[in-house]
């Protein structure tokens, strides 16, 4: 049984910084593909930043510069630093994982930026 959980969420004012945290059970995330997406209601939900198999990554044009994507194999834990955060960053955040393709979900972390 896979599961995905995420943490690191929360209130913070513009100009703010948090670090997400994605820790996975029952999967391992080596070289599968994983990444952060995010969605606001009434909204598609859009990927942040993702990590291919190969180990490309690939952000958001809206977070360049300002949010890291990262992993910790031994922790089996994917991390999203997020630095300068803008009001238009809140969303609930989810993490996912797959082996080729994003199959396994969180169930999100909520992220308000004031």
């Amino acid at each position: 049984h896979v599961q995905l959980v995420e943490s690191g969420g929360g209130s913070v004012q513009a100009g703010g910084s948090l670090r997400l945290s994605c820790t996975a059970s029952g999967f391992t995330y080596g070289s599968n593909c994983m990444g952060w997406f995010r969605q606001v209601p009434g909204r598609e939900r859009e990927g942040v930043a993702t990590i291919s198999g190969g180990g490309s990554i690939t952000y958001a044009d809206s977070v360049k510069g300002r949010f890291t994507i990262s992993k910790d194999n031994a922790k089996n834990t994917l991390y999203l630093e997020m630095n300068s955060l803008k009001p238009e960053d809140t969303a609930m955040y989810y993490c996912a994982a797959g082996t080729v393709v994003f199959t396994y979900w969180g169930k999100g972390t909520q992220v308000t930026v004031s």
